[in-house]
């Protein structure tokens, strides 16, 4: 609670707690000198704006922004709320504000603070047993609080065990060098000791391979602005026609991602953009609307993808948007015939194909092209690191703007902004309602109900079954419930030409039911199927079931996920905390909620490579994007 302007004080902070009295004039006070800005709207961390009953402040160790609701001199509600979008998120009982700028009053107040009175996101679900990281003494146990007499002061100590059972005890004063460890594996980290060498080894290690992964991009960009590019024509009167003719109204990222990229491609310096959006919101817009830009100047564009499937899913994609202007648009891949593979091959170098979709066929040495303008990458950590290097000296010819659908972590994405152009699609399609996720047991019954329930509204069904060995025999008791229904397999294990049939059956509407493995776990944008159905969730991880129920849903009708299992009540405790985590968060834009726990951080591996991932695990996340971001600020000058 604020005190009044009377009893004001040097806080060591500022505490705010549903049904407690507010003075809004001291919060205001307090918030100025902890540094804070007064202003209009928030938009960035040390923001915070009164209008009326609603006061919204951006505390700098929060991942968004929070909204106080007061009645009137009391708080009714504190929210956490989406900066974009305006979507509510998590409520709060109690938050704990710091100072923007530590001083000397706060750091000797803050040794007689209390435990409750912890902030640093750092804490969030801090449970005795978790790992825990300081900056100075490595991984550690979290034990809980204990209370010491230091120099006569009875004070609260953070109490952190290390290998051999040696104890940290740490002071509130020092908490900004400790923090929840995460990592990207589930299995649990070494523990270090008190004093030994090994943390210094593993943090050094850990900078060396952060420095040469920041000096390797800020290197390539140094690049980029000395070759100089092709500088694209603004935009035709095509192109606004083309851009009309979208179906559906862009979402406040998409119009901020396809402005980011116009400046981009007009611009002489070779476009390098990485455009991060879930699944589903809106990124081939964005890619298409490039392409066509590209085309208007008589340039070629190659879009390069992971697998075939999604390689004839962008064919058709692109070929229907772009029916209406002359646009010459061909599909390489390893199922085209040799002589047709020539052919195209011979039409791309000669210039009469100006847009060439396909897997890393394209990068071949017998591809060329006569006249390269934009390189369109799709999930560019799916490639192999040959492919990689190809494709850094495609970055130093043409504009390259790469797509993936693995969120990135706010404070990765703070990290990486100096040092790589970055974009990012957060808002769900206008029109877009959530997935309706049940977990349930698995009954014939069930299933029956729910299959003929899609198919009355002449839709589609994925059965997820992740066992080769059984799938036949479970694809069998599925036909045998419903009889009418088209049902087919697909699995990794069968011929890639009969696979590739299957998928292009379902995709055509040919197919009411594919009763698959995790293939379908990316890529496929079927809009015409909206229900999931999981067999034996348990045994799949958090990230997996998020990505796979990301399947449906994509079209403005009711969609539903049914995680199944064999016995709810004999699932383990992980199990369940994983499934119900599903259930819970079923609103849109969930995937930045879940991920920070699973999916984000497996995904910023694969965005990093290998090794970064192998830094990440050794020193934990939080102070990995510490380092980085305070690696590129160097290189750059910048204090």
């Amino acid at each position: 609670m604020v005190k009044s302007k009377k009893e004001k004080k040097i806080f060591e902070s500022i505490r705010l707690c549903v049904g407690e009295p507010l003075d809004r004039d001291a919060l205001a006070a307090g918030l100025c000198d902890y540094g804070y800005r007064r202003c209009a709207k928030v938009a960035e961390e040390g923001d915070f704006a009164m209008r009326g009953g609603i006061i919204d402040i951006f505390p700098f160790t929060f991942e968004s922004p929070l909204r106080i609701e007061t009645d009137v001199d009391t708080i009714g509600l504190i929210r956490g709320f989406d900066l974009v979008s305006g979507e509510y998120l998590e409520d709060h009982n109690i938050v704990i504000l710091l100072p923007l700028k530590g001083s000397r009053a706060f750091r000797l107040k803050a040794e007689e603070a209390s435990p409750e009175d912890f902030p640093i996101d750092s804490f969030v679900d801090l449970e005795p047993g978790d790992h825990i990281v300081h900056v100075d003494h490595g991984i550690g146990i979290f034990k809980g609080m204990k209370k010491m007499s230091v120099a006569g002061k009875v004070t609260e100590h953070v109490e952190i065990e290390y290998a051999d059972g040696d104890r940290l005890y740490v002071p509130y004063a020092e908490l900004n060098k400790i923090q929840k460890y995460i990592g990207l594996h589930r299995r649990p980290p070494r523990l270090y000791r008190l004093g030994g060498k090994l943390w210094r080894q593993a943090k050094h290690r850990a900078q060396k391979g952060i420095s040469d992964l920041a000096v390797e991009l800020l290197q390539f960009q140094a690049k980029r602005e000395l070759l100089g590019g092709f500088a694209f024509s603004k935009d035709s009167d095509w192109q606004k026609q083309l851009e009309e003719s979208f179906p559906y109204k862009e979402t406040k990222d998409q119009v901020t991602a396809v402005s980011d990229m116009k400046k981009d491609m007009e611009s002489p310096r070779p476009m390098d953009r990485l455009l991060c959006g879930d699944v589903g919101y809106g990124k081939t817009e964005v890619a298409l609307r490039a392409v066509f830009k590209a085309v208007m100047d008589n340039r070629q564009v190659a879009i390069l993808v992971p697998t075939t499937i999604l390689a004839e899913q962008h064919y058709k994609t692109f070929s229907h948007r772009l029916r209406e202007f002359p646009v010459n648009i061909a599909m390489l891949s390893r199922f085209r015939t040799k002589a047709e593979q020539m052919a195209i091959v011979k039409e791309v170098a000669d210039g009469r194909v100006d847009v060439i979709i396909g897997t890393h066929r394209l990068l071949s040495k017998d591809v060329s092209f006569k006249d390269l303008g934009l390189v369109i990458i799709d999930e560019e950590q799916r490639f192999g690191v040959k492919n990689k290097e190809h494709l850094k000296s495609l970055r130093l010819q043409a504009d390259v703007l790469t797509l993936t659908a693995t969120p990135i972590p706010r404070t990765l994405y703070l990290s990486l902004m100096g040092a790589r152009d970055m974009s990012t699609i957060n808002t769900p399609p206008y029109g877009r309602l959530p997935i309706e996720t049940h977990i349930a047991e698995y009954k014939p019954s069930l299933l029956r109900r729910v299959i003929r329930r899609e198919l009355e509204r002449k839709g589609q069904i994925y059965f997820i079954h992740n066992r080769v060995q059984t799938i036949e025999k479970v694809a069998a008791e599925v036909a045998a419930l419903v009889p009418k229904a088209r049902l087919a397999v697909g699995h990794g294990q069968m011929p890639e030409r009969a696979l590739e049939k299957v998928m292009s059956k379902f995709m055509d509407g040919e197919i009411d039911v594919l009763v698959s493995t995790t293939i379908v776990e990316s890529g496929i944008d079927i809009p015409n199927a909206n229900t999931i159905i999981i067999d034996r969730a348990d045994t799949f991880g958090l990230a997996d079931l998020y990505q796979l129920r990301g399947r449906v849903g994509r079209f403005k009708r009711n969609a539903y996920a049914y995680l199944l299992v064999p016995n709810i009540e004999t699932l383990t405790a992980e199990a369940q905390r994983r499934l119900e985590s599903m259930r819970k968060f079923a609103s849109l834009g969930s995937g930045f909620k879940l991920a920070m726990k699973d999916l984000e951080l497996r995904g910023a591996g694969n965005i990093l490579g290998d090794e970064q991932h192998g830094y990440i695990e050794s020193i934990g996340f939080d102070l990995y994007c510490r380092l980085l971001r305070n690696t590129v600020k160097t290189l750059k000058g910048e204090e």
